[in-house]
């Protein structure tokens, strides 16, 4: 007898044994995650002054409430100021000249239609003095229009400057806390003197929560999401954005909730737990957690094939109530040993 013979021999008389067989399910789980989450401020930002100058006044400190539009910080810039007053005293100039050259021009001009009259009387006055006068009415018409384009530039100027001018009021771009002064009375501002106040919006929070890439196909816009901080504090966020791109150090998407702060109890830096959903497309394999055989080679689950044990390799997904999660070849409805160990051998007949 060859050895393959005597292999089916044994396997042959081998007893069938009677095992409690329990069917394969498959089901949408919901089940939460708790994830790390961090508060931010809806919008925040470092006030900087557009104009250099001096700080004259700091109307607000750290932890000031203020409104949109509310004077922070008034500056003072005396160059400018004077410069101000140079441009609008050269306008003032450059318009009296424009009401002379006027007066001039019409007397030009009544000048010359009184010599064009007389023209038409032969021998009266000369050719020559009625071009002359018409040349003098050219010549006044042309200055005029240059000062009217050295008025214009001037009153352009003057316009920048009160324009400039009104950026040495520092103001609230929106409604918010003041969380950093970084100024005082005396102290030169400017663009490159760097910022000033640091003003954020807490009556309206983003808590950006990481989500692994595993969960990310199962993110529902405008799902809400609760979450807890430290210290007993707790509240709920709405899904309002996506990162659209996975961290590829820590395999996660950063997701926005929304959150209304109107009380202020929460503050920006927090750090939060947040309790997400997990949503899938298709079913989770369950089973029994003693169906599923863990050996140093492979985890494995028994599945009654024909009256034959086979073995079904998969692997562990999360807890669900009194079942697991799996992920292997296995279908609804599959018989599998409820209570299953590797003293039962592939192939082996199960009542």
């Amino acid at each position: 007898m060859n050895a393959r013979n005597l292999f089916f021999t044994i396997f042959l008389v081998l007893p069938a044994l009677a095992q409690e067989t329990t069917a394969v399910v498959v089901k949408v789980l919901d089940r939460k995650l708790k994830l790390p989450a961090e508060i931010q401020a809806y919008q925040s930002v470092d006030l900087v002054a557009r104009v250099p100058g001096f700080v004259e006044k700091v109307l607000v400190d750290r932890g000031s409430v203020v409104k949109k539009g509310e004077l922070l910080i008034e500056l003072s810039a005396p160059e400018m100021t004077a410069q101000l007053s140079e441009y609008e005293a050269k306008a003032l100039a450059i318009e009296s000249q424009r009401f002379e050259a006027e007066a001039r021009l019409a007397a030009s001009e009544s000048t010359m239609q009184k010599l064009r009259e007389a023209a038409k009387t032969p021998g009266a006055i000369a050719v020559n003095e009625v071009v002359q006068a018409e040349k003098a009415v050219d010549a006044q018409k042309a200055f005029i229009r240059s000062i009217q384009t050295q008025s214009a530039a001037s009153r352009a100027a003057a316009a920048g400057l009160k324009e400039m001018l009104q950026y040495l009021s520092v103001t609230a771009p929106f409604d918010g806390v003041i969380t950093e002064r970084k100024v005082h009375t005396g102290a030169l501002a400017g663009p490159a003197a760097g910022a000033l106040l640091r003003l954020e919006q807490i009556s309206r929070l983003r808590v950006v929560v990481a989500v692994p890439e595993a969960e990310v196909s199962g993110i529902v816009r405008a799902a809400a999401v609760p979450f807890t901080v430290q210290g007993g504090l707790s509240g709920t966020g709405t899904v309002a954005r996506l990162a659209r791109v996975v961290d590829p150090r820590t395999r996660t998407m950063s997701v926005e909730l929304d959150v209304n702060n109107a009380s202020g109890v929460l503050a920006p830096g927090m750090y939060a737990e947040a309790v997400w959903p997990v949503r899938k497309a298709k079913g989770s394999i369950l089973v029994p957690p003693t169906a599923i055989v863990t050996t140093t080679e492979k985890v494995f689950v028994i599945r009654n094939h024909a009256g034959l044990a086979e073995h079904v390799a998969v692997s562990k997904g999360a807890p669900a109530g009194d079942l697991m999660e799996v992920f292997g070849n296995l279908n609804p409805g599959d018989q599998i040993v409820k209570r299953a160990s590797d003293e039962i051998r592939a192939g082996q007949p199960i009542k």
